[in-house]
């Protein structure tokens, strides 16, 4: 009888081992996004007829990170006039670089304001990095609103395609809106440096944003009961990073985008972020933030499913944000000052 009880017993801490060692490269994997995705490398004509400039910038952690610059470009809506104190940031999903959404969503993006397209660590010619899903990129998009910030930039708006979509509503609810300075600034800044200007984020698109990162993760794995064994590679991963991805996935912290105007934009096909689960997390998101549903259209597919509806509707939601902002006053105070805002949404809609 003892000897079963014990060879039971080892039997069970093997197991238990083989398990986390399983689920470690696991994590591993999931850590170590691809830099480029397939293709890319025939896009380089493209990004040439696109022109702008190869920019470098670092992370608030100090990571080294390449992006391109759109300047702005004439559009033929009279009634749009350009400011050259506003921009786009746009923020690519797991693997490869920013390149493709370049060259996807630039062409009309850049005729509301210029477009920096961002360069995640870890992804195209960037620092390496762990991949985290919003937990660490959130100091990513911290760098490129300093960079934005040193040229003047005044209005931002965030726009961010399945992971950077989740990492579009983590840095607003991480960095601060930019509001309130004081509350805002960055805790571990140096007293006697004095801190870039810092832009105001005024709009997010997340298109394709998971609620919760199991949620994403599922799809990819094999065999029963996919998003338990994710929960397992983000214990895992948790372990590795010193830190939870989870901490700051969109169902825990879209709420706090209250005053930003948001637009969540999901595909009705969508394998990797079922409908039912978007809905979720539009049901968590401030009043006032719009849900459209793409009929037909896949992960990451609204675009290329509805491309004129998809550009008038992103379009209109940004150029909306942005001339709210202009009449709300100054947003970057004088030293001593707090703006404030005192626009706020007023109801949900889904479509």
């Amino acid at each position: 009888m003892i000897r079963r009880l014990l060879v039971a017993s080892l039997a069970a801490v093997a197991s238990a081992v083989t398990l986390r060692a399983v689920a470690r490269r696991g994590a591993e994997r999931l850590l170590a996004a691809p830099r480029t995705a397939p293709g890319e490398a025939e896009l380089g004509a493209a990004l040439d007829a696109l022109g702008g400039e190869v920019v470098r910038l670092r992370s608030r952690d100090g990571l080294r990170l390449s992006g391109r610059w759109l300047a702005a470009e004439p559009d033929a809506d009279p009634d749009w006039v350009r400011d050259p104190h506003e921009a786009i940031v746009l923020l690519h999903g797991w693997s490869g670089s920013i390149a493709p959404h370049l060259v996807e969503y630039g062409p009309f993006l850049r005729r509301t304001a210029g477009v920096l397209g961002l360069d995640f660590r870890g992804h195209g010619a960037s620092d390496a990095a762990p991949t985290t899903f919003g937990l660490r990129e959130v100091e990513d998009v911290a760098g490129a609103l300093a960079w934005l910030g040193e040229r003047s930039v005044e209005r931002v708006a965030l726009v961010g395609m399945s992971m950077g979509a989740m990492t579009a509503i983590a840095a607003v609810a991480v960095l601060g809106d930019g509001s309130l300075p004081r509350v805002d600034a960055d805790p571990a800044a140096p007293a006697h440096v004095a801190p870039p200007r810092r832009p105001r984020i005024v709009a997010v698109v997340a298109d394709s944003a998971a609620p919760e990162l199991v949620v994403a993760a599922a799809p990819l794995i094999p065999g029963p009961r996919p998003r338990m064994v994710a929960g397992w590679l983000f214990d895992a991963a948790s372990r590795t990073l010193g830190g939870d991805p989870r901490d700051t996935e969109p169902i825990r912290v879209v709420r706090l985008l209250d005053g930003v105007d948001l637009l969540l934009v999901s595909g009705a096909e969508d394998p990797i972020v079922p409908i039912a689960d978007a809905r979720r997390l539009a049901a968590a998101a401030p009043a006032g933030s719009e849900h459209w549903i793409v009929p037909g259209a896949g992960h990451r597919g609204a675009h290329a499913t509805d491309a004129a509806g998809y550009e008038s509707r992103v379009t209109g939601h940004l150029r909306s944000a942005f001339a709210s902002a202009r009449e709300s006053g100054p947003i970057i105070p004088s030293p001593g000052r707090l703006s404030a805002d005192s626009s706020y949404p007023a109801g949900s809609v889904e479509d």
